[in-house]
């Protein structure tokens, strides 16, 4: 089909993209169901249906006819807004991309994941790390191969960082960990080196029942319309996003534990804002939802640690907790619960991390990574290795692959490159809130008050609005300049200096 107007062009893209949203939004909804409601045993027939969608999602996106409608907008381009110049660019990203990797591979690795994550859900509670390496044996080596076709002038792993952090590669990320590395390793040692922080009460039994209506209050607290938010029950929290009214948040709770569902829904909550922020002009094209992993790590990073775990924020909502939970905080005061929830001690599983030490647990995952794609590590020495660099990052012993190597479910997922957003999310997210503050002065005052809005505005304006409009780095310069990890280093070196009196 030739074009011969641009209004004729402009409304096939947006059907294109209206389409393409329509695949997305059901295979999303099966990943969802498949990670919270679905039997175990029924990941084959999901297979099967995630087959057919995935086939017919590449054929949308691979379709030749995209070609010749990109070429004739690309020669109107001066006549196209800026939305739709962006739109399409990232559409001649994808389909560029896509025509390069082979329909069949595409379609099997789609299946393959499904799989996997299936397999994972058994291998994890079995501890059984065997069952579930054959499964990362293929993934590796489909990312690997996948690698070259994103972008065959880069290192492979650079190619996969880039998919989830457009200008991202491991020398960039050599030099942050060691800078992060500087800093922590020697606070993590001062700290070792005095009276440790008591967080036993943290750790009686917590009713799940009355740990769910909590979430429900601190979704609440955050300012989460639930008319477009859901929560659901996961064995790994996460968030699935379809369009700014229809978002999906994860957590995993534990009777034994308070702290790993509260801040799992303080951090799914900051994706949730993220998505829910953007502008509706987003939704159903290309440009819905966050523009990048380590851009969206900064909004749950930010909301879990910089306001979740702040002295402010522990003020506002302590008394409803000890109201909540009366009999297991008996004799806690705020001062003693905020100390708790702050305590920095070396642990196995990054999830339950203290903030502190977690970058440390994404170096690991870093390095394996690395070497997993560079060829240079084989699946089968992953959890030896995993031990060992957990024995070296974080001085502790490693005692069963559950709380090791098989922890994360993105690596069934084919996250691989995915690790780094965590810690680049956090720095990032330290360097908004000095861009924020000297914007709105006082915000914890407002934070004080179980008064969110302010802060959620001010990302919302800044970040949240713009979804994918804008490149990551565009994004993040425009709002604070060039990214410097000391407000990070920072920013971890006042807190814990202060908790800890070092």
């Amino acid at each position: 089909m030739e074009y011969t107007s641009l209004p004729q062009a402009l409304e096939a893209l947006e059907k294109l993209q209206s389409t393409m949203a329509a695949y997305n939004h059901a295979m999303g909804v099966l990943s969802q169901d498949a990670a919270t409601a679905a039997p175990a045993g029924s990941w084959e027939g999901r297979g099967r249906t995630m087959e057919v969608l995935t086939k017919a999602a590449y054929d949308l996106t691979a379709d030749p006819q995209n070609g010749v409608l990109y070429d004739y907008l690309q020669a109107h381009v001066w006549e196209l807004t800026p939305i739709q110049a962006r739109e399409l660019e990232v559409l001649k990203k994808d389909y560029d991309r896509m025509r390069r990797i082979p329909a069949r591979e595409y379609v099997d690795y789609s299946v393959l994941l499904n799989d996997a994550d299936a397999a994972w859900h058994k291998a994890k509670p079995a501890n059984d790390f065997a069952a579930f390496a054959p499964y990362l044996e293929k993934i590796v080596a489909y990312c690997r191969k996948f690698a070259g076709y994103y972008n065959p002038d880069l290192d492979p792993y650079d190619a996969l960082l880039n998919e989830y952090e457009e200008g991202m590669n491991q020398k960039t990320l050599d030099a942050f960990f060691a800078q992060l590395r500087g800093t922590i390793v020697p606070l993590v040692e001062k700290i070792s080196r005095k009276p440790q922080i008591d967080d036993s009460f943290l750790m009686r039994h917590y009713p799940v029942e009355r740990q769910r209506s909590f979430s429900d209050y601190l979704m609440e607290t955050m300012g989460i319309d639930r008319n477009y938010c859901g929560i659901a029950e996961t064995e790994h929290p996460f968030t699935n996003n379809f369009n700014n009214h229809d978002v999906r948040i994860t957590t995993h709770y534990y009777e034994n534990n308070l702290v790993p569902s509260m801040y799992s829904v303080i951090h799914e909550g900051g994706h949730a804002l993220y998505e829910l922020g953007a502008d509706d002009c987003y939704n159903y094209t290309v440009l819905s939802g966050g523009v990048s992993m380590g851009i969206h790590e900064s909004q749950s990073r930010f909301y879990e640690n910089i306001i979740g775990r702040s002295r402010a924020f522990v003020h506002a909502i302590f008394p409803y907790i000890q109201s909540h939970f009366p009999e297991q905080l008996t004799g806690v005061t705020e001062e003693m619960f905020y100390r708790a929830v702050n305590k920095s001690q070396p642990s196995l599983v990054r999830t339950e991390a203290d903030e502190l030490t977690y970058c440390l647990h994404i170096m690991v995952r870093y390095e394996i990574e690395k070497a997993l794609i560079a060829g240079t590590l084989e699946v089968k020495d992953v959890p030896q290795r995993w031990n060992e660099l957990y024995k070296e990052y974080l001085g502790i012993d490693v005692p069963n692959d559950k709380e090791g190597c098989l922890q994360d479910s993105h690596w069934s997922g084919g996250g691989i490159g995915y690790f780094p957003s965590y810690a680049l999310g956090s720095a990032y997210g330290a360097q908004m809130l000095d861009r924020m503050e000297k914007d709105l002065g006082d915000v914890f005052g407002d934070v004080a008050k179980g008064d969110l809005s302010r802060v959620t505005a001010w990302l919302r304006e800044h970040i949240h609005h713009y979804a994918s409009f804008k490149k990551p780095g565009e994004l993040f310069r425009e709002v604070c300049g060039e990214f410097d990890a000391k407000y990070y280093t920072d920013y971890l070196t006042k807190k814990f200096t202060e908790l800890y009196e070092l």
